[in-house]
């Protein structure tokens, strides 16, 4: 372990810390904000939740084939022009969902949000990863997770409001009005990432692809995240739906209630994110995963519930689901070598956003306003599927140690350089 001031955080890794977590806090609250809304625009395109349920996943299933088609050039080319291009692509995306009237032109725009966003989360751990040392990615991770609850205490509030009186359309004119603000950043504060460059194998894109794709220690990082994915993302899509027709909820407290629980991820995150670099990064994620399945099958059989209850469900909640990504996205960064980074973060990112996409099919509702059905059954299928990620994040904690252990030892694998920090 690092000393103190051998894991001190620079001035430069600090902003690109902040430039990370606001683009991630945008694109984050363009995904969270469906979810909110998924009441109204259930109700004013009469749309049955199957059909709101191919609308969030037409997002993940495209930001999935978008990793996979990225992956085999995603280490070709300047981290910062990779990162650029595809917010570039969100940001259109997002002002196209906007501009959408019906059903078939939101799913339309959704994909193309997609195929856009769903690759930044990738590009930017990459950059973290090549950026930042192991032991410091646990308190980069709780800063950059913040978004998810920044996201939650302003988007989505503020989104609601406006979507009250402007319409469901208004949240994503305010989601791209904010990105183009963040590229002007992105294009005159961000410093080229560009040292993967210099151990790149001459060898064709899919070539690339398949090299990352089939090696073993790989697959078991892909695994581990999707399982994580469908787990957290699986009550998503459906919360505010469920809040409104089975918790008895009014939209007017909606607001508060995400406020609440976005405000406990501010709290606790980075607290987190610290923790997490001082004590075994695996020990805090099987805690907190017990910790979610718990909570989590206890909230999916409430039926009609106070306001304040449901807001403490929530924050207990958002606790448990927070604390695992912080750990679990550690460990997985130290997997791949440096020049596979890049491959690596978007296969991952892949699988995380198509097992997001089939957790979104579950869910039905009898009639307009009637009570969703089913829904207890994913409280169920989380803890099951947590219950084996946990294994699988053991091997994957076994993997970054050794690599540590490889590293300390001055053995080097092929492909990486010993100045990198994991």
């Amino acid at each position: 372990m690092k000393n103190e001031q051998q894991a001190a955080l620079t001035g430069y890794q600090k902003f690109v810390i902040f430039i990370l977590a606001i683009t991630q806090f945008t694109v984050i609250l363009d995904f969270m904000v469906m979810s909110p809304l998924g009441d109204m625009l259930m109700k004013s395109l009469s749309l049955k939740p199957s059909a709101f349920g191919v609308a969030v996943s037409a997002y993940a299933f495209s930001a999935g084939v978008s990793g996979l088609l990225t992956a085999g050039f995603a280490d070709r080319f300047d981290r910062k022009k990779l990162f650029l291009f595809f917010y570039c692509g969100f940001i259109i995306g997002t002002i196209c969902c906007g501009l959408a009237h019906s059903y078939p032109a939101l799913v339309a725009a959704r994909v193309v949000t997609g195929l856009f966003g769903g690759v930044i989360g990738s590009v930017s751990m990459a950059i973290i990863t090549d950026l930042f040392a192991l032991q410091q990615r646990g308190r980069v991770m709780g800063f950059i997770q913040m978004g998810f609850g920044a996201s939650q205490i302003l988007g989505v509030p503020i989104g609601l409001y406006l979507a009250n009186k402007w319409g469901w359309e208004s949240p994503f004119w305010m989601v791209a009005a904010l990105g183009l603000f963040i590229t002007l950043l992105i294009i005159t504060k961000l410093k080229p990432v560009t040292q993967h460059l210099t151990i790149q194998k001459h060898e064709s894109a899919l070539k690339h692809l398949w090299e990352t794709v089939i090696k073993k220690n790989y697959r078991v990082g892909y695994t581990a995240t999707a399982l994580l994915s469908i787990g957290g993302f699986m009550m998503m899509p459906f919360g505010s739906a469920f809040a409104i027709n089975n918790l008895g909820l009014t939209k007017e407290q909606l607001p508060m209630l995400f406020m609440v629980s976005g405000l406990s991820s501010l709290v606790f995150m980075p607290l987190i994110g610290k923790l997490s670099d001082r004590i075994d990064k695996f020990k805090i994620f099987a805690v907190a995963c017990v910790w979610m399945m718990i909570t989590c099958v206890f909230y999916t059989h409430l039926s009609v519930t106070p306001l304040w209850f449901v807001m403490i469900y929530n924050v207990c909640m958002m606790i448990g689901i927070m604390s695992r990504m912080i750990p679990s996205s550690a460990l997985v960064s130290a997997i791949p070598d440096m020049a596979d980074r890049g491959a690596f973060m978007s296969v991952n990112a892949s699988m995380q956003q198509i097992a997001g996409g089939i957790a979104a099919a579950i869910v039905t509702q009898p009639t307009k306003g009637a009570p969703l059905q089913h829904y207890h059954i994913i409280g169920y299928l989380v803890t099951f599927i947590t219950m084996i990620s946990i294994i699988l994040m053991w091997r994957v904690n076994n993997l970054a140690k050794k690599r540590m252990q490889d590293k300390q030892a001055g053995v080097v694998p092929e492909g990486h350089v010993i100045h990198e920090g994991i």
